[in-house]
């Protein structure tokens, strides 16, 4: 059988590590993004958006052919109308079938997903800074998932449970929703099989449009990538050190 379930997504993944401060990084922002920069109070959450910020201009500038600064961003939050929604390229310069991306930070591990032609979402999450699985996997697992998750060793669950949040996360921010819809009602595989939707009660037409594909980062921080489209994404995962490292 052929189509688009056989079809393959091409998909760049960047990984960058936090390492102090990056004086010449911040010339690459744009006067919302700097705002942004100065009004984080948070030292790590500062460095996390302007490495997110300068990774993202560095990428995309390499692809559409132009200097880093000049790349034309927007954020436009769904539900205020604000300036800290989902990163995307300026529709004026980005066709329909232009590049898409998504950015996700934990703790010093910063990721940017990078596609075209389909809407993108990237989580990673911590695997040394683990969630209170007891707290947490209630919220965010359906009946189902959740008789899984019991079924675990317990030493396992926590591992678990990360995967099964790090693949919610990346649809939710390929779609650009936030966490505004209940993570319970969407439905994911198992964490020990291949990553796909099952189901979800909320958009249960999307399910087949929606494909995943798990990584692990460094020191075993688990990631997903979600595309839009049908395609399987086929991931090629890249270092960005020199290329950050280039911009000081």
């Amino acid at each position: 059988m052929t189509g688009a379930q056989d079809a393959t997504r091409p998909v760049q993944v960047w990984w960058a590590r936090l390492s102090g401060d990056r004086p010449r990084l911040r010339r690459l922002l744009d006067p919302v993004e700097t705002a942004r920069y100065e009004a984080t109070v948070d030292p790590l959450g500062r460095q996390q958006f302007l490495v997110g910020c300068a990774l993202s201009r560095l990428v995309l500038g390499r692809l559409l052919g132009m200097p880093a600064a000049r790349v034309p961003l927007r954020r436009v939050c769904p539900r205020c109308g604000g300036p800290h929604g989902k990163p995307a390229l300026d529709p004026a310069a980005d066709p329909p079938d232009g590049l898409r991306f998504s950015v996700s930070h934990s703790g010093p591990t910063v990721g940017l997903a990078v596609c075209r032609g389909a809407d993108i979402g990237l989580d990673v999450e911590r695997a040394d800074d683990p969630p209170d699985v007891d707290l947490v996997a209630p919220r965010v697992l359906s009946a189902a998932e959740l008789a899984v998750l019991h079924a675990l060793e317990p030493a396992d669950r926590t591992a678990a449970l990360l995967r099964y949040w790090t693949r919610k996360e990346a649809v939710l921010k390929a779609l650009g929703t936030g966490l505004r819809l209940p993570l319970r009602r969407l439905e994911v595989s198992s964490p020990g099989g291949p990553a796909r939707v099952e189901r979800w009660q909320d958009r249960p037409a999307l399910v087949p449009d929606l494909r995943l594909a798990d990584l692990v980062v460094e020191e075993g921080h688990p990631a997903t990538v979600c595309v839009t489209g049908g395609a399987r994404p086929l991931i090629t995962q890249e270092d960005a050190h020199a290329l950050l490292l280039g911009a000081d």
